[in-house]
């Protein structure tokens, strides 16, 4: 890890923001390259990759997000230190709420009925695609924020933490991956446009990444703030989208099992490595 972070510091929080949120984008890739091997997938795997998804993003909102938020609060605004975590977390989730409102998407296990955002004629799978695509833009945003948080300084927001988080990310990306690209090949995609837009659903990682470090590093001040409004997203997706699609069958204790599992492992690499 120490290799690691030398480098990091040495290339820069956005170039390494970059790098990061391509291995997310890459691992996402590797997940819905598995469509090429298997040609369809039970419904109570789907429904516990969902889970552990589900269950990386509230941990890493927790450990790597709201934590640093609240302890740099504590410093930047002593008189009210609740104030910024508390006001970036609530607007991360009006953003991805305003988003979700307008954006033509559908959920991976819903029906065309249950289509949500402005009313479209587009493709279910276009639709599916851009579920995922609402869903990752809150993850590359984390990654990004997090590095450069860790440029400034910040004693809360390591570059070890920011890694972590990447890392974290990657691994839940990878079922991720493959329970988006499995659907579209269940309703006849070939292989190919399964794996490439199942893939494609990430590449907004990147970009978010890179944004949301740049944007902190000129603007300091943001920085509690931008943890928790990265927080507040992640969240919103899980409670409104990634949990009741895993609700809507008989392996719901597989998805709550899966949830937990990946609540663990992301608690387990926060603490051991970040």
């Amino acid at each position: 890890m120490e290799k690691i972070t030398a480098f990091v510091t040495e290339i820069g929080p956005v170039y390494a923001a970059l790098l990061a949120t391509i291995f997310t984008w890459l691992v996402t890739a590797a997940g819905a390259s598995l469509v090429f091997f298997f040609k369809k997938m039970h419904r109570g795997l789907l429904d516990a990759m969902l889970g552990f998804t589900g269950g990386v993003m509230v941990a890493a909102s927790f450990w790597s997000l709201l934590n640093p938020s609240i302890e740099m609060s504590e410093r930047m605004f002593p008189s009210a230190p609740w104030f910024p975590a508390a006001v970036g977390f609530l607007a991360g989730g009006f953003f991805i709420f305003a988003l979700d409102k307008y954006l033509p998407h559908l959920h991976i296990n819903f029906t065309d009925e249950e289509t949500e955002g402005v009313q479209t004629q587009w493709r279910r799978s276009t639709l599916l695609i851009l579920a995922i695509t609402l869903h990752n833009i809150p993850e590359g945003l984390a990654v990004g924020v997090l590095f450069g948080a860790a440029a400034q300084g910040m004693p809360d927001a390591t570059i070890a933490g920011a890694i972590t988080l990447a890392i974290g990310i990657g691994i839940q990306n990878f079922p991720e991956g493959f329970a988006v690209a499995m659907p579209l090949r269940r309703h006849g995609v070939s292989r190919f446009k399964s794996f490439w837009y199942g893939q494609l659903s990430a590449i907004v990682e990147p970009i978010a990444g890179v944004l949301g470090a740049v944007a902190v590093i000129y603007m300091q001040p943001v920085l509690p703030f931008a943890l928790a409004f990265a927080a507040g997203a992640m969240i919103y997706v899980v409670v409104e989208e990634v949990i009741p699609e895993t609700q809507r069958d008989k392996y719901t204790d597989l998805a709550v099992m899966g949830f937990m599992g990946g609540f663990t492992v992301m608690m387990i690499l926060d603490v051991a490595l970040g």
